[in-house]
């Protein structure tokens, strides 16, 4: 009679640690296809392919980027996607949205949106780089004047490689750094900038 209740009881004991190996699974897997979801529809993990953006942003930074309820204002670091450029994304700092004016002082390196001066205290020197500017520009509706924030070494909204980016190529909005990348001068990887939001 105790060997047949001795053997119920393991056979219980059994089923139940198959039942929560089954949910452990079961979790597993609905954290993963979450997870899918999220990057599919909510938000992208993109590399930085050059510097363009230095000091903001380095040379293999991997930015976690959104276009989710995203409107886009002056300041933002978008990435975007042009025909000139194919598939590679390109990513830059929104200075101008529609409606607003956008005129460049070479001489001084200083840019105008609206007939005032930016205070910039993001870029690594002043712009003196021309590209293909040719003066004072009116943005388009339903596009942004976008530039790197290594103003020497950009090609952006200036070229005509870029031009006026539309909106409905944007990737997304950078929300912040998850893998830094090494600095371009000291060539050595800063974790402090881990978490940088922009």
């Amino acid at each position: 009679m105790m060997e047949e209740q001795n053997n119920v009881l393991t056979k219980s004991g059994g089923d139940a640690d198959r039942f929560e190996l089954y949910d452990w699974v079961q979790c597993i897997v609905e954290v993963l296809i979450i997870g899918v979801l999220c990057f599919m529809f909510l938000f992208r993990v993109i590399g930085v392919d050059g510097s363009s953006m230095v000091p903001t942003l380095q040379d293999g930074d991997q930015l976690i980027v959104s276009r989710l309820f995203y409107t886009p204002k002056q300041g933002d670091i978008i990435v975007f996607q042009t025909d000139t450029f194919g598939d590679d994304p390109l990513v830059k700092r929104v200075i101008a949205t529609e409606g607003q004016s956008v005129d460049i002082d070479f001489s001084a390196g200083v840019v105008y949106v609206d007939d005032e001066p930016l205070t910039e205290p993001y870029t690594a020197e002043l712009t003196y780089a021309r590209e293909n500017f040719e003066g004072r520009v009116v943005v388009p509706e339903g596009c942004l004047f976008v530039m790197g924030d290594n103003r020497n070494a950009s090609t952006d909204s200036r070229s005509t490689r870029v031009g006026m980016v539309d909106e409905r190529c944007i990737i997304g909005k950078v929300f912040l750094i998850v893998f830094p990348g090494a600095d371009s001068v000291t060539k050595e990887r800063s974790w402090s900038r881990f978490g940088g939001v922009y």
